[in-house]
């Protein structure tokens, strides 16, 4: 985890600054970049109430801006550096991105699909199968997202 991206940040540190710009908007606080090269080449957090749009997650906003970075559909030698453990969407359109890796911070036993639920890559009709890395940082992304729902109800 030691790609930079234009801020002198690694990638993970950027997810979470994306993670609380989304708290910040009122979203689920929940941020994704992708890296190639040691790049960071797209970066999002959630924007589903702001785009009143159930699939505009932060992984898959960040997966569409670098693959309009790239111009590409595919998005091999990409890593993902994401805030929570993705879901079950996610995970198919970082199946159909072809990425390399997936880094998360916490876990999502209710909503995850990685390690949690279905294990989407494990499953025979799954068509590429990143590596995963999980429970990075997760006691500082777990306190984020209780941060958020605490101050909700």
């Amino acid at each position: 985890m030691s790609s930079k991206d234009g801020f002198g940040l690694d990638p993970l540190t950027r997810a979470f600054d994306e993670a609380r710009l989304a708290g910040a908007r009122g979203e689920v606080p929940v941020g994704a970049v992708v890296v190639r090269d040691g790049e960071v080449i797209a970066a999002a957090g959630n924007r589903t109430l702001a785009d009143r749009d159930p699939t505009a997650h932060a992984e898959v906003l960040a997966i569409r801006a670098a693959c309009q970075a790239l111009g590409s559909e595919r998005l091999v030698g990409c890593d993902l550096y994401v805030t929570l453990e993705p879901c079950a969407m996610c995970a198919g359109a970082i199946s159909f991105a072809r990425l390399r890796r997936v880094y998360y911070a916490a876990p999502d036993p209710k909503g995850g699909a990685l390690d949690h639920g279905p294990r989407f890559f494990t499953q025979a009709t799954c068509h590429h199968a990143p590596e995963v890395y999980g429970g990075l940082r997760e006691s500082e992304a777990a306190e984020l997202l209780r941060g958020f729902f605490r101050g909700r109800r």
